[in-house]
Parts: structure tokens; C-alpha cells; sequence
């Protein structure tokens, strides 16, 4: 048999390329949402209306035709679902025709350029809009989901993005088709709900990913926090990639936790904290650096990690003596993550290496002492911080 899996523009009209007109016209039957098969409807053709994986291939394998028409919105390549598809098929003669993508279409109307633009789908998830509208002079979101276009203004207004520039557009190639522009903060009360994507344009994006941030950076209260110079290595061990989902065990004011989500732009930063001081103040630091992937929770250790997803990595500042609770936590269903532990006291040190090696974990373990310099009169002296071990192995 042979399949097209097929993309058939915005709107399966003008939008069509020729290639893709041709082969819905060869095609003997055509498969897909009622909105994709519904312009081609026609009495010699045979229409199959389904969007799921599982009851198109159920169907193509009772099928007696020669050729079929697998019909996607816009573009194969970008959230589609061709890619699952072609793997179920392996053994049809499948070929995938291009169509006209969401971002290119609305870059086009807008006079926009798209190759250095950032491609997020909102379907299924909320977070990291903020995160990556701070990241990046450009980025197209592809709504659908629970998030609207008036939700996500308001979230970058929120964290203090309210001045960057968003154009929404809705029903786009359809004769209502409407785009709007403004700011965020213009556009918070102007929502355009169903087929939905936005476009945010910042002028002045972050230049790098920030560690050893200044402690000044911080609101602090009466919560300790892990310093600059710490954070920096802590960091470095902890190795945190873009996909990352983190556990802070003991956040304090969250200063980990910012520099974790920072460089976790599209991963997920548990901050973790007893003390529901320390949980304000990470959540007004999340604010602050713009991290809206930052997830606060109250409660104490072990049982607030119920129902957390695997970490990747885990920080541990403040475990009030349960380290070995939540490294069990951590490496449930085999997981395997990297995990640091600092300690200012030799009883955290010593709980931390013996719980690293009753579990088969290599630690390594440095210690640093960070001396800073204060001005006096007219003399500059030094003030040496407290020293911080650091305890850092992967899990087995």
C-alpha cells in the first residue's frame, strides 16, 4: 500500500502546495480530523475520520485500497503526529509531503524572520513561557491546550515581562482569520481562544546562563542561603542540562533553585522546604529571575516528595537529618540521578559520605572556603565565609 501522510497547509485550500493537491487527488482514500477531510470530501473517495494512532492503523490494515491520503494540519515536521506514524507503519511504501507550517504562515503575515525563532508547544503543559521569552528574542508558542492567549500575557506580566511584544493570531488562513499585536501587558485582557499561537519579540533577551548570581540579586529575609561562590561549584557538580527535572531539597530563599531552572529551560525545579518563610521567599525569587519552571513545595521530608516526578539531578542543603530518605526517594523505580549534598557541620558530612556508600554511591567530597573583602576606614579587610563541604556523587 501506498500512504501519503500529508501536510496540507492552514487551512487545505489556498494554503495547499501542488504536490500535496496531487496527492489527495491520487489518493483512494483519505484519513484524518473531520477539519482535515473535510475540503476534499468528494463521492469517489473513501474518508476515514480519526486523529489517533491506534484506530488509523487498525484501519489501514483492513484496508483493500492501493493508495491513502494520511491528512495533517500544516506541516508534517513540526507537532505532528507523521513521525509515530511512520514508525507503526514500517512496512507500507510511505512518503511525507510538506505543508505549510503555523510559524512560517504567521511569519509571513507579520513580515517576520523565523530562523532564529524558538518553537514551544503549550499542549499538555503550562510552564517555561516566561522562561524562555527571557531566553530568546523570539519564540512562537503553539496553543491548544489549557494555556490561552490572555493566560499567557498575564503570566509574562506576572514575572515582570509585561513590555515585550506579542502578536496573537486565531483562525489563521480562514476567512475570520484575526492577528493582533501589542504588549503583554496591552493584550492581558484580550484573549483569542480555539485554534490559537502566539509570537513574543524581546528586544533585550538574557545574554548568558547566570551562575555564582550575586547574593544581592536575592531577597534574603531571616531564611540562609547558599552563597554566591558555593552556588557556583554546587553548579558545576550538579551538571543541571535543559531537560532536566531537579529536586532542591532544604530551598531557603531559592537561590539554587533560580540558578537550577536557569539553566533547566525546559525542565522542571522542585524547591522543597519545611519552613513555609523559606517557600515565600523562593517563589518571589522565581518571580524575580523570570523562572516560571520553578514548582514550590511546603512540607516536610520525606513525605512532601510523594507524587514527584524522578529527579535527574537533586540538591540536598536541608534534609534535618532524612539524607537517606530522600536518595531512596530519588533512585525509586531505578532511577540514576546526580546528587550533591553541602554540609557546614562535620554531623551532615559524616551522615552524608555514610549514606553514599551504604548505597553504592562514590563521593566526592570538597570543602571550600570562600574569603570576601570589606572596606574598613580607609583599609580593605578580609572576611572569610563560613566553609562548605561539598558531597557529590551519581547514583547506580
Amino acid at each position: 500500500m501506498k500512504i501519503y501522510i500529508v501536510g496540507i497547509g492552514m487551512d487545505g485550500g489556498k494554503t495547499l502546495t501542488a504536490e500535496a493537491k496531487k496527492a489527495i487527488e491520487n489518493a483512494d482514500v483519505l484519513i484524518g480530523a473531520k477539519r482535515m477531510t473535510e475540503p476534499f470530501a468528494a463521492p469517489d473517495k473513501q474518508i476515514f475520520e480519526s486523529w489517533k494512532t491506534d484506530e488509523i492503523c487498525e484501519f489501514l490494515g483492513s484496508c483493500k485500497c492501493e493508495t491513502a491520503a494520511l491528512l495533517m494540519s500544516g506541516d508534517c515536521g513540526f507537532y505532528s503526529g507523521a513521525e509515530l506514524l511512520k514508525k507503526r507503519l514500517p512496512d507500507c511504501d510511505t512518503e511525507i509531503i510538506a505543508g505549510i507550517s503555523t510559524p512560517v504562515y504567521m511569519c509571513s503575515k507579520l513580515g517576520l524572520t523565523w530562523q532564529d525563532m524558538r518553537f514551544v508547544s503549550l499542549h499538555g503543559t503550562d510552564s517555561n513561557i516566561v522562561r524562555n521569552v527571557r531566553r530568546y528574542a523570539k519564540c512562537f508558542f503553539l496553543l491548544g491546550g489549557s494555556v490561552r492567549s490572555a493566560d499567557l500575557c498575564r503570566r509574562l506580566c506576572e514575572y515582570g515581562t509585561g513590555d515585550v511584544t506579542v502578536h496573537i493570531g486565531a483562525r489563521l488562513a480562514y476567512p475570520d482569520e484575526c492577528i493582533i499585536s501589542g504588549t503583554a501587558e496591552e493584550l492581558a485582557g484580550t484573549g483569542c481562544d480555539g485554534l490559537c499561537a502566539v509570537i513574543t519579540v524581546n528586544k533585550a533577551p538574557e545574554q548568558c546562563v547566570l551562575s555564582g548570581i550575586p547574593d544581592s540579586g536575592f531577597e534574603r529575609g531571616n531564611v540562609p542561603m547558599t552563597k554566591s561562590e558555593i552556588r557556583a561549584v554546587i553548579a558545576s557538580k550538579l551538571g543541571v542540562g535543559c531537560n532536566d527535572t531537579v529536586w532542591d531539597i532544604g530551598c531557603g530563599t531559592g537561590s539554587v533553585s533560580v540558578e537550577c531552572a536557569l539553566a533547566a529551560n525546559d525542565g522542571t525545579v522542585f524547591a522543597v522546604d519545611r519552613n513555609e518563610e523559606a517557600s515565600a521567599l523562593t517563589a518571589r525569587n522565581a518571580h524575580i529571575f523570570g523562572c516560571d519552571n520553578i514548582r514550590v513545595i511546603s512540607g516536610e521530608i520525606p513525605a512532601a516528595l510523594t507524587g514527584l516526578p524522578c529527579p535527574d539531578k537533586v540538591f540536598i542543603g536541608g534534609a534535618g537529618g532524612n539524607i537517606a530518605a530522600v536518595i531512596d526517594a530519588a533512585c525509586a523505580e531505578r532511577n540514576s540521578p546526580g546528587i550533591v549534598v553541602t554540609a557546614v557541620t562535620l554531623e551532615t558530612l559524616n551522615e552524608a559520605v555514610r549514606v553514599f556508600e551504604e548505597r553504592g554511591i562514590t563521593a566526592d567530597v570538597t570543602q571550600i572556603s570562600a574569603v570576601r573583602t570589606r572596606a574598613v576606614g580607609r583599609h580593605t579587610m578580609f572576611d572569610a565565609q563560613n566553609p562548605v563541604f561539598i558531597i557529590g556523587g551519581t547514583a547506580k
